[in-house]
């Protein structure tokens, strides 16, 4: 018996495995006790038993975190057969990065998006928000001085003063996208709550990948800051 094999058995039919009671997606079938195969669309937050929102109460994520990791462990498995061991393994598998990604609230927010088919894995050629176009090509332009500079022998430190001025500014931009991201976020559960129309939730997530674009944008300016400056 192979696992992709049952798993789509158990998807198309939602019933248990061994006794075939059903199991509507649970983690163990609730008649027989065995462990299920997961289904090819189990996203993060459905594993967890969560709601699809951006605000998560942390101290609740952990706990169901350690509930079901104790619950999937595969030290409990060790007398059960062998497809029953990688059952155990596949879900404990899952949980660790479902863990991993919906701790972080950011993380979180991409995860949900990807999810619903607006972001794809994988990053394409970023363009500088245009309010920041000039900041931008000042910031490339005072790079360039930089490594000329370095290479050359001449005088960093009015340089390194400058990038170093220009990283906290773009730090500072970024705080206050976080900030942005999840005052739409929490729109976003609002909106889930009060089970709001499609279009007003559609609207809700392209603000929030747009936010995410130029947080990324940003994140990688910073970086490379980070990165020149540590050379000097």
């Amino acid at each position: 018996m192979s696992v992709t094999q049952t798993k789509a058995e158990s998807k198309a039919a939602a019933k248990c495995w061994s006794c075939h009671a059903p199991v509507d997606g649970q983690h163990f079938c609730p008649a027989c006790g065995k462990v299920q195969p997961l289904a090819a669309d189990t996203d993060h937050f459905a594993f967890l038993g969560l709601p699809k929102k951006v605000t998560l109460d942390p101290a609740s994520l952990e706990e169901q975190f350690h509930k079901l990791s104790w619950k999937l462990h595969p030290d409990n498995f060790v007398r059960s057969s062998e497809y029953e061991r990688d059952l155990s393994l596949e879900r404990s598998s899952q949980l660790n990065d479902a863990y991993r990604t919906l701790r972080e609230p950011v993380a979180r927010i991409e995860y949900l998006l990807l999810h619903l088919g607006l972001r794809k894995e994988g990053t394409k050629k970023q363009q500088a928000p245009p309010e920041l176009l000039e900041e931008v090509f000042e910031l490339n332009e005072s790079l360039d001085e930089l490594r000329e500079a370095r290479a050359g022998g001449g005088d960093l430190s009015s340089l390194r003063e400058r990038l170093g001025a220009a990283q906290k500014h773009f730090q500072q931009k970024l705080a206050e996208l976080d900030g942005e991201l999840a005052a739409v976020g929490r729109e976003w559960d609002a909106a889930l709550d009060a089970n709001a129309d499609e279009s007003k939730r559609a609207a809700l997530l392209a603000r929030m990948n747009e936010i995410l674009n130029r947080r990324s944008y940003i994140r990688n300016l910073v970086a490379s800051v980070a990165n020149e400056l540590a050379e000097v």
